[in-house]
């Protein structure tokens, strides 16, 4: 036994040197770091309301509270709120974004419109469907409205790229609106997620009132 074992010993060190020594893509890396929490100088733990599906009614978003360490920075306040909004789902069937998205980079720019870009699978891990992708872009944009001042409107880009839909109908061309912070109700049915046209998208321009643009493929 002791000889097998020392025939075998070296064999497993081998095997474990190899695995640590393979290369990691661009890609596991960067998930690797979305999978740890974001943290700031300035996080302060609070009462933050994200919007998932409702348990009583799956076709609409219900206002959920739940404590999580927040930054003052604009800009890093609404990547922990996205991946919260992703990674702290209260229970698989609640969860509006495919649990394997990645937020891969979110900014704003001076006239108040965010940019959010995902990982590929936001759109080839979203179940296909006006409704579910409607209440995908809702969620994100009534999480961070209601947690984040200054940003009025959001677009959505699938790995740095524009793309046409989300999964096969929601019109990713335009911009969606951010609604401004309310009172929560226990829950909400979902708002038109209409994408703004580029020239309502400018500053000083009104909301969209138009229904949102449906493609079916």
């Amino acid at each position: 036994m002791v000889l097998g074992g020392l025939v075998i010993l070296p064999g497993l060190r081998q095997a474990v040197q190899r695995l640590r020594s393979t290369p990691k893509t661009e890609e596991q890396e960067r998930r690797d770091v979305m999978r740890e929490p974001i943290s700031t100088p300035t996080d302060v733990k609070v009462t933050a309301m994200m919007y998932w599906l409702s348990a009583s009614s799956p076709n609409s978003l219900e206002a959920t509270p739940i404590q999580v360490p927040l930054s003052a920075d604009p800009v890093e306040r609404s990547k922990q709120l996205v991946n919260a909004l992703i990674t702290r789902a209260p229970a698989k069937e609640k969860q509006t974004l495919p649990a394997e998205v990645t937020l891969l980079a979110f900014y704003i720019q001076p006239d108040g419109t965010a940019i959010a870009d995902f990982s590929d699978e936001i759109t080839s891990g979203m179940p296909s469907g006006i409704l579910s992708e409607e209440l995908a872009v809702e969620s994100v944009a009534r999480t961070i409205g209601a947690n984040v001042t200054g940003i009025r409107q959001m677009k959505i880009l699938v790995h740095g790229q524009e793309a046409e839909t989300l999964a096969g109908h929601l019109d990713l061309y335009g911009l969606f609106p951010i609604p401004s912070p309310t009172p929560a109700s226990p829950a909400a049915t979902p708002r038109s997620t209409a994408p703004t046209s580029p020239t309502q998208g400018k500053p000083g321009s009104s909301a969209p009132t138009s229904p949102a643009k449906q493609l079916s493929h």
